[in-house]
């Protein structure tokens, strides 16, 4: 239960993610959740949409993955948590290192909370 509870949670805050990077990214919101300027975010807009597209996926993944049958499903949660917390380390050293604690951490604490309860 604990762990369909933080992928819940993981599958939510990646959905947020989608939602700011792919329609909120150049307005008042974004620019102020991602300390930019209007110029710095319509020069970026399209990657960003491309990059919250990308985050929409990973929480579909995670969705998915609890639908599926017990001897398949914590195959696919290992997969699509260890993908975010890639992308979560991957980011945190490349873009700013807050990632590392929004993103990765919380895979890895669910990834952890999976592995003991396997």
């Amino acid at each position: 239960m604990l762990v369909k509870v933080l992928v819940v949670l993981i599958a939510v805050e990646h959905v947020y993610f989608m939602v700011l990077e792919m329609f909120l990214w150049d307005k008042p919101y974004g620019l102020k959740v991602f300390g930019q300027t209007m110029e710095q975010a319509q020069a970026s807009k399209s990657l960003a949409a491309n990059q919250g597209l990308y985050n929409g996926f990973l929480a579909a993944g995670l969705l998915w993955s609890l639908t599926l049958p017990v001897e398949v499903r914590d195959t696919a949660l290992q997969f699509f948590l260890t993908c975010i917390a890639v992308a979560g380390v991957f980011g945190s050293m490349t873009a700013v290192r807050s990632i590392l604690y929004v993103q990765a951490l919380p895979a890895l604490i669910a990834l952890a909370c999976l592995t003991l309860l396997l």
